[in-house]
């Protein structure tokens, strides 16, 4: 089985290498961006509890979120493997991960990162701002902001996994074939 974190800041091109290594791999994509609308839209306990923090402001803890992947994870034992985009944010979110992968008889295989300059983030993000309808996607301002969150909270699971040996990073400048190229490379390596 083979269980991928896609790993990067915003507008490094996950959801679209994603897409891609779901088709050549046949992968669950799981995004946790997903998973909340999925739970939330059905009124699920998990999602009803998650609506509670964030009507109040407040971060949706952990332990909702892992409920919400075990939820995915236990419903859809039967493919080839994972691709985790925007899970684990956090250490003790990886550790979670790493907990239920272990109890389905698993681990994560490796941390892929999409390594892209800040600079290039930002032009990506103003750009497809232009037609993603997200606020947060036509200021450059809040993107700078968002880049440096991801880099001072999620950024250290990288080293997390690195010092597992299961962490790498992939050139992410390039056209969509080329980063594609690189991750499968990787992925074939395992």
């Amino acid at each position: 089985m083979i269980n991928l974190i896609l790993f990067g800041p915003p507008g490094s091109g996950k959801g679209t290498q994603a897409a891609k290594l779901v088709e050549k791999y046949s992968l669950l994509h799981i995004s946790t961006g997903d998973l909340f609308r999925y739970e939330m839209g059905n009124d699920t306990p998990l999602g009803l509890e998650a609506k509670s923090y964030i009507e109040k402001g407040e971060l949706v803890p952990d332990s909702v979120t892992v409920g919400m992947l075990r939820n995915k994870v236990e419903s859809n034992m039967e493919v080839k493997g994972y691709i985790f985009d925007g899970f684990p944010r956090t250490i003790p979110q990886a550790e979670a991960l790493g907990k239920l992968l272990a109890e389905k008889g698993t681990a994560v295989s490796k941390l892929i990162m999409l390594d892209v300059e800040d600079n290039e983030l930002v032009k990506r993000l103003l750009e497809r701002g232009k037609t993603s309808g997200r606020k947060d996607d036509a200021d450059e301002s809040i993107i700078r902001n968002r880049i440096e969150v991801y880099k001072d909270e999620t950024s250290p699971v990288y080293d997390f996994y690195a010092a597992k040996d299961k962490a790498v990073k992939v050139n992410g400048i390039g056209s969509i074939d080329e980063i594609f190229a690189r991750l499968c490379a990787e992925i074939d390596a395992l």
